[in-house]
């Protein structure tokens, strides 16, 4: 074997790339009633989804065995030649067997097939070859047959590997989507991390209440409110009625603005500077919620109601330090 230092490596990474992409897109058509059946199986299953395979169809496997549990479909990775010595006993009858192998002739996996037969667990193949043995065992069979591999001596699993992947995560969505998975039952699988965070932290988790809260009104000069946005440190503060009412806010912003106009701080009031009708967020909503509402109008706090009265607030510094930004 001998190197070659000059080799082309943009040309062989563009060539894999697009052999793949021509593997991939024949899958479409392949997405027929074999597919509905196989997702209703999933669907139906009392027990657990077990994945199987061998060699890199076993790695494929648990990636799909991964996505499946990450996505409201409890499952996990049974390694088919454990399987024989033991592990057996980890698949019940009330489950469904999803069996990895681009050959349908992988023997460590066909010598599965007479116990699920005998224990009447339903199976689905992923196979690369429709006639095989494993192909014509299974309920419902899903081809994911390509027409070379990437690899030039067309030995080394990459096209097929990629085709069994994409297949693993349609059945995956397909079924999020058929469960109506939303993205709280996500963080509920995915509780540690930015992940978790974003998706699990609600406003009344991080926001400033009470006492805390910075609360000026109409009335209140311009350099009296400054000094109550500066106390609080959450640089803006809430200008409400005497009712508590919440009438607007005034933001590091207003101030810039009002420096701007000339205003002069000694004589003006909030009713001058501050900004009506602002935006405002509950304190069940997610905090990710709030940090779209403040990006998306390009402010850095929001007024936390609960109905019609101020409860909190919070800005982007609590976002950062939380970890949702």
């Amino acid at each position: 074997m001998s190197i070659n230092y000059d080799f082309d490596f943009i040309q062989s990474g563009q060539r894999t790339i697009h052999i793949e992409q021509q593997a991939v897109a024949a899958l479409a058509p392949r997405i027929d009633q074999s597919f509905t059946l196989a997702c209703q199986l999933l669907l139906q299953c009392t027990g657990r989804i077990v994945v199987t395979g061998m060699g890199k169809s076993g790695h494929v496997g648990n990636k799909i065995a991964a996505t499946l549990a990450s996505t409201g479909s409890p499952a996990f990775f049974v390694h088919p030649g454990e399987a024989s010595h033991g592990d057996m006993g980890m698949i019940t009858p009330n489950d469904v067997v999803i069996a990895l192998s681009n050959s349908g002739e992988t023997a460590e996996v066909t010598s599965l097939l007479p116990l699920l037969k005998r224990m009447g667990t339903a199976l689905i193949s992923i196979t690369g070859n429709p006639n095989s043995t494993l192909a014509n065992a299974a309920s419902s069979h899903l081809n994911t047959a390509v027409d070379q591999e990437a690899c030039p001596l067309d030995l080394a699993p990459t096209s097929s590997t990629t085709t069994a992947l994409v297949m693993g995560d349609a059945l995956a969505i397909a079924l999020l989507e058929a469960r109506g998975f939303t993205a709280e039952d996500f963080a509920f699988s995915h509780p540690g991390g930015s992940l978790g965070r974003r998706l699990l932290l609600k406003v009344e988790d991080i926001m400033h209440g009470g006492k805390q809260i910075p609360v000026v009104t109409v009335e209140t000069k311009l350099s009296q409110a400054l000094l109550e946005v500066t106390s609080k440190g959450l640089g803006m503060t809430t200008v409400q009625s005497a009712n508590g009412d919440l009438i607007g806010i005034f933001t590091d912003g207003d101030l810039r603005r009002a420096i701007d106009h000339g205003i002069d701080i000694h004589t003006a009031t909030m009713l001058d500077v501050m900004t009506a009708h602002c935006k405002t967020t509950q304190p069940n909503a997610l905090a990710a919620e709030a940090l779209k509402i403040m990006e998306d109008n390009k402010i850095n706090a929001l007024v936390v109601m609960d109905e019609s009265r101020v409860v909190g607030v919070i800005n982007m510094h609590d976002l950062l330090r939380a970890g949702v930004l």
